[in-house]
């Protein structure tokens, strides 16, 4: 088996698409069966660019639990040997609602508690962990115990080591309320080398939604760079050696807008395993975010390096 590159923690689901799009769920006759959550996006995205990959999650005792870890295997090429399984929560259910199809709403079936918030350290490696190269860390993971004690914990021993990924994730639906996700999120970005959120999930995690203010926040944190998307407007890149770069959008007709932000961390995770610079990494993830924008599903759909090549080359020759 080849070395694992990337490992995500958290949230996994199966996802149920409708595809009536424009349309309220009481008018939905059909929908389209796939699995989802950030971590597995995430994996998934960096799987279908050529990465060894895995997510470190758990499913239920059920048969959407068996279904989830047979695609991440047999479809996706995830490795699935930290998918858990709990033995008396069920696999979470989202349904997607694409009315409007550039803010769909989400409807989460994840009562009395989703067993991906049941991680413990038993259930991981922590050496690979601490050592793997990229370790992506959606701050949903840390809105539950035992979760939460978890993933700090697993921060903690990695020692911030390079390539410490924060994806500041804010989902309300998870929380007991913006405080205590403030409070949980400032501690991991303290063990976290790059965090990349959108406005919003900036205002939870460093108190501003001003874009320059939120990377000036974040890096007073010590993180060695931060990415603040900017919807339709692109993406601001900061670091610490004092770079500032917006790097624009790949405009699209949007098709769904879930998980555009999904596929923007799997290119990422692609560039910073070539080593790329920041920015051509956030260029990427730009074009990776616009080709699943455009598309239905979120993991079936993710990116190949061709088509993001497609997207990069074609800017590239009208000189924009």
């Amino acid at each position: 088996m080849s070395a694992l590159e990337l490992l995500t923690i958290g949230r996994i689901s199966v996802d149920l698409y409708a595809e009536q799009v424009g349309v309220p769920l009481r008018e939905v006759r059909t929908f389209r069966k796939s699995i989802g959550g950030t971590a597995t996006n995430v994996a998934v995205a960096a799987a279908r660019l050529g990465h060894v990959a895995a997510v470190f999650t758990k499913v239920g005792d059920d048969p959407f639990g068996d279904y989830v870890r047979w695609a991440l295997a047999e479809t996706f090429g995830v490795d699935t040997r930290y998918v858990g399984t709990d033995p008396v929560l069920r696999t979470p259910l989202a349904f997607a609602e694409l009315d409007p199809p550039d803010d769909p709403r989400i409807i989460f079936y994840r009562e009395p508690k989703a067993p991906d918030l049941n991680l413990e350290l038993g259930d991981v490696d922590g050496d690979v962990a601490a050592t793997v190269p990229v370790l992506w860390v959606p701050a949903g993971a840390l809105s539950a115990e035992p979760s939460r004690g978890t993933v700090h914990e697993l921060l903690e021993r990695r020692g911030r080591r390079e390539h410490t990924v924060l994806d500041l994730d804010w989902r309300p639906q998870l929380w007991d309320g913006p405080a205590s996700a403030s409070r949980e999120v400032v501690r991991a970005l303290g063990q976290a080398t790059l965090a990349i959120g959108n406005r919003a999930e900036c205002e939870i995690a460093v108190g501003t939604a001003e874009p320059h203010d939120a990377a000036d926040r974040l890096l007073a944190l010590g993180l060695h760079a931060a990415i603040v998307k900017l919807g339709g407007d692109g993406v601001l890149v900061a670091t610490a050696d004092g770079r500032r770069e917006h790097v624009p959008p790949y405009p699209v007709e949007v098709v769904c807008g879930l998980g555009a932000g999904d596929a923007f961390g799997g290119a990422l995770c692609h560039g910073l395993l070539s080593g790329w610079d920041i920015v051509e990494c956030a260029r990427y993830g730009n074009a990776a975010g616009a080709v699943v924008a455009g598309r239905l599903m979120c993991a079936d759909d993710m990116p190949t390096f061709g088509d993001l090549e497609d997207l990069v080359g074609e800017r590239h020759a009208a000189g924009r």
